[in-house]
């Protein structure tokens, strides 16, 4: 793909199941299904090209995970009929900004669902590749240096849909019907994953508990 082609918790007995690969970004499994909550609140699948080895039995996906838009939001169907990882509200990423407006058109864009993946997390820059990020490498698999749809339509010409080229960091549209990746995400976490700074703030209570009571007990 060339860019031209674009148009532009303890205390509770609360199990930690992830692991905390840096701020932001906690991998964990549900249902046997591997994951990734970010700092968005948002949990991608941790294998970024699932559907070349789960198509969850639909046809029409390549050999390597590509498929044309609508083939996307079949599989997408697919997936949450399956229940995949416990869940079954999975959705193509969107394009739109966090506080819904959008989408913005080019280079660090940073506010989308994958814009804020592949910068904010990933510590990327323009002309960057995914795959350069040893953040994003070590929580996530098959990670491509292409193109993702989006689950967010172009509203001006309804035939073009929006994506992201992780090969760049470039967000844009392109025709509906051109075969690249899908990527799904769901808002949250299926399991009880607390976040970092909840996971430190309820040790450091204990911690403290147990500091005051042998300080009791030493007054005593």
């Amino acid at each position: 793909m060339t860019k031209k082609t674009w148009q532009g918790a303890a205390a509770a007995g609360l199990l930690l199941v992830g692991s905390v690969a840096q701020a932001g970004l906690i991998t964990y499994s549900s249902a046997g299904a591997d994951l990734v909550l970010d700092g968005q609140g948002l949990t991608w699948t941790a294998d970024a090209n699932l559907a070349a080895t789960e198509t969850f039995g639909v046809s029409g996906i390549t050999a390597d995970g590509r498929m044309s838009w609508f083939k996307s939001l079949e599989w997408i169907d697919a997936m949450n009929a399956a229940n995949y990882g416990g869940a079954n509200d999975w959705r193509l990423w969107s394009a739109l900004n966090s506080d819904g407006s959008g989408p913005d058109f080019g280079f660090d864009v940073i506010d989308s669902e994958l814009g804020h993946l592949f910068y904010t997390e990933g510590g990327l820059s323009q002309g960057d590749s995914i795959t350069d990020s040893t953040a994003l490498t070590d929580v996530f698999t098959n990670m491509q240096d292409s193109v993702y749809w989006s689950g967010t339509e172009f509203a001006s010409f309804p035939v073009y849909m929006w994506g992201f080229v992780t090969d760049g960091g470039y967000q844009g549209y392109d025709y509906m019907f051109f075969q690249y990746y899908g990527w799904a995400v769901r808002p949250g976490q299926v399991a009880a994953v607390p976040l970092p700074g909840t996971a430190l703030l309820m040790a450091l209570g204990l911690l403290g508990l147990g500091a005051v009571g042998r300080r009791e007990r030493r007054l005593q």
